[in-house]
């Protein structure tokens, strides 16, 4: 029987990248990540870094598996806030299914 050919990423189930509140990054720091990362425009950057401060964690993407690994990784690389002492590395970030 040949072998079951791999399913397309865009035909596979989305998967959320979740990005979690901490008190060592700013707002200006969560924008300025959004536009680099997901090329998100400052307002939706701030938009996201107030959900995130008032909920705890908000969804910033939707995406296929691999790149929602991508993106994760990506955040977790993009460093400390280098206007807050006391921050010494990057947001948490996490992904789950998207149901």
């Amino acid at each position: 029987m040949p072998a079951q050919p791999k399913m397309q990423p865009e035909l596979e189930p989305p998967w959320h990248v979740i990005l979690h509140d901490d008190d060592t990054h700013t707002y200006e720091y969560v924008i300025e990540m959004m536009v680099e990362i997901f090329g998100y425009d400052e307002a939706r950057g701030f938009k996201i870094a107030c959900e995130v401060d008032e909920s705890g964690r908000v969804i910033v993407a939707t995406c296929h598996k691999e790149l929602a690994e991508l993106r994760v990784e990506q955040i977790h690389d993009y460093g400390a806030d280098p206007r807050m002492k006391q921050s010494t590395g990057s947001m948490k970030a996490t992904m789950e299914p998207a149901e």
